[in-house]
């Protein structure tokens, strides 16, 4: 694959949030008096945005998803961003990625400043040009708006970049754009999920998706 920039989705294609992310929701339900303690059930919440995730799950109004994702964000900045791990293979499929010339970037629904703090924690932040994130108050949640925020920006073709992500939410936006997208099976979307978007690429594993650059 000769694309000369290469932009990532962060949980569930370069890390394993699940811990964090599921206790740090379980965290939030709990201040609202709902009791979830099961957390392979709040799964569903690593990669979509947080609060129309709220929304769609529990029936909450926004003001009360919006408490929600207060709620989850106090416990998520200080211990959830660390409940981490980048999955095996990750640092060195991005310095090949380097090491050919790509340009990379982190495209992700999460707050910048999370994003930021995750990639800095786990060594990785200097293979990207930039970490490209939402705003605290909800802006550019919307993968296919911070995916247009992010060519705009950096003044990308978007025939000359690949978006490459696990859930749903990467492949509408990337082809939303105009970009080509792959899909990954090692993360938190499922085959049907993904096959449904008709990504134009699909790759099961990370050794799958680190052959096809060569």
């Amino acid at each position: 694959m000769d694309y000369p920039h290469i932009l990532f989705d962060l949980d569930g294609t370069l890390s394993d949030p699940r811990e964090g992310i599921t206790r740090s929701v379980q965290y939030a339900l709990a201040q609202l008096g709902i009791d979830e303690p099961d957390l392979a059930r709040l799964e569903h919440f690593i990669g979509p945005p947080l609060l129309q995730c709220f929304m769609a799950s529990y029936g909450f109004d926004e003001a009360t998803a919006w408490q929600a994702v207060n709620h989850y964000r106090e416990r998520f900045r200080v211990t959830g961003l660390y409940e981490n791990r980048l999955f095996d293979g990750i640092p060195a499929l991005l310095e090949r990625l380097a090491s050919q010339g790509r340009t990379l970037y982190i495209a992700t629904s999460k707050p910048t400043l999370f994003a930021e703090e995750i990639a800095r924690h786990f060594g990785i932040a200097g293979y990207f040009r930039r970490i490209y994130g939402s705003e605290l108050d909800g802006t550019r949640t919307d993968k296919a708006e911070l995916l247009a925020h992010l060519l705009e920006t950096e003044g990308l073709p978007p025939r000359s970049a690949l978006m490459i992500g696990d859930r749903k939410h990467d492949l509408i936006g990337a082809r939303r754009n105009g970009l080509d997208c792959a899909a990954v099976g090692y993360g938190f979307g499922s085959f049907a999920e993904l096959a449904a978007e008709q990504p134009t690429y699909h790759f099961a594993t990370l050794e799958e998706l680190r052959l096809a650059f060569g």
